[in-house]
């Protein structure tokens, strides 16, 4: 029982070292305050909103005309006049400008497709949005949870120890069989082991929203029981379909797929257009005529390579996207459908345990404690509420927790804040 202690005392010690309960370095938020803070620090949505600035960088590409072209040409060697470079009056130099046109509306097509690409990106980073507030606010409701049961575990050993040590005093007096305390050292082992069950998930999940957060601190979640009622909806499978249908960002990024698809076939039946060059030219003694000024223009002929595979290609591509967007439908359909299933169950077995578990529980729980140290209550009844009490407890977090799971999942399926 010492050695017991002293990993007790241990235990506490590290539990103040870290700051559980409340540390300089402890960061208290609530719900829409941690999202405050992820919008602003997360490295991945950073990360994706340059995104968009790179696509948009390259619309501005887009709309850029092509540039001019200059040629410069004079006399090096001129071997009848017996001179090296020979520019003067008498002798040999040519300019020529050159500017490239763009046909059959090549330009306006890059440009359609470079918009169609800024709002891929856009869609894209909200899409990351949805998933990563998704993952933040299922490890805060964890989080939540683990410290309130931690909390309660850290009581009831408190109350374990002290009936412990009293009733080893007893047992060395020989009021009370060594059988007794070996029973209540079973249940104070017991209740320590479901403790650091706890304890470790609560520091993978601290650890996950750490990042999400960008923060060494502490998180202490912020999330009154209220705030679970909240959370129970009558919805309609409907209604869900519809929304999902709508605002589901992976939706509208298919539907984008297949319009950047679309444009992209049309910008490659525009590169079977030949374009024009104009050009204009000075030559001072090379031509027909001194000091002779020529215009022109240069057209490719299209009678081999009419772009045919690339526009193949994009057709494929046009087939391909819809093919997959149809199949994004049926799964955002099937997530609905069994999200909302689950959240139904969920919402129920909330329902009936919110009856069941009550303030009924707390003030049993003291009042048995009480008349077990006076001695009015048996070990064996004392251990039995005791255990039924705990397992009480861990099924109303369960409960709790699911149901704050589930409404996430309605939320990050249909695509749309409707709590």
């Amino acid at each position: 029982m010492k050695l017991l202690s002293r990993f007790l005392g241990a235990f506490c010690m590290l539990w103040v070292h870290v700051g559980l309960f409340a540390a300089p370095d402890t960061l208290f938020v609530n719900i829409q305050q941690a999202d405050d803070i992820f919008l602003k620090s997360n490295y991945q949505l950073l990360a994706s909103g340059l995104n968009i600035s790179n696509q948009k960088a390259q619309l501005l590409q887009a709309s850029l005309y092509p540039n001019p072209l200059l040629t410069a040409e004079i006399n090096a060697i001129d071997p009848e006049n017996n001179q090296i470079f020979h520019v003067g009056g008498s002798g040999e130099q040519n300019f020529q400008f050159e500017q490239l046109i763009l046909m059959g509306g090549k330009r306006k097509s890059q440009i359609d497709l470079a918009k169609k690409n800024v709002e891929m990106a856009e869609l894209s980073f909200q899409d990351l949005v949805r998933q990563l507030k998704y993952e933040l606010h299922t490890g805060l409701y964890q989080l939540n949870q683990q410290q309130l049961l931690i909390g309660k575990y850290n009581r009831q050993l408190k109350m374990l120890d002290e009936i412990l040590s009293a009733y080893e005093e007893q047992s060395k007096r020989g009021n009370i069989p060594l059988k007794d305390v070996v029973r209540l050292k079973g249940v104070y082992l017991n209740l320590t082991n479901e403790r650091a069950q706890v304890t470790g998930d609560y520091y993978a999940t601290l650890s996950q929203v750490q990042i999400l957060l960008q923060t060494n601190k502490i998180v202490m979640p912020n999330i009154e029981d209220s705030q679970f009622t909240k959370l129970v909806m009558p919805f309609n499978l409907d209604y869900l379909l519809e929304e999902a249908l709508q605002n589901r960002t992976d939706i509208q990024m298919g539907k984008k797929d297949m319009d950047i698809a679309s444009q992209y076939l049309d910008l490659q039946k525009r590169l079977s257009k030949a374009d024009m060059t104009l050009y204009a030219n000075y030559d001072q003694r090379g031509g027909a005529f001194l000091r002779q000024f020529n215009v022109g223009v240069r057209v490719p002929l299209m009678w081999f390579n009419r772009n045919q595979g690339n526009i193949k290609s994009a057709e494929t591509q046009v087939q391909s996207k819809n093919f997959l967007f149809d199949a994004i439908k049926v799964q955002v359909q099937s997530e609905v459908k069994g999200n909302y299933l689950q959240y139904q169950q969920t919402v129920s077995e909330y329902q009936k345990n919110k009856k069941l578990y009550n303030e009924d529980f707390e003030i049993t729980l003291k009042g048995i404690t009480e008349n077990f140290k006076k001695g009015n209550v048996s070990l064996i009844e004392f251990v039995d509420f005791f255990e039924s009490y705990n397992n009480a407890l861990s099924e109303m977090a369960r409960s709790q927790m699911q149901l704050a799971t589930s409404a996430e999942q309605i939320k990050l399926s249909t695509g749309k804040d409707l709590f």
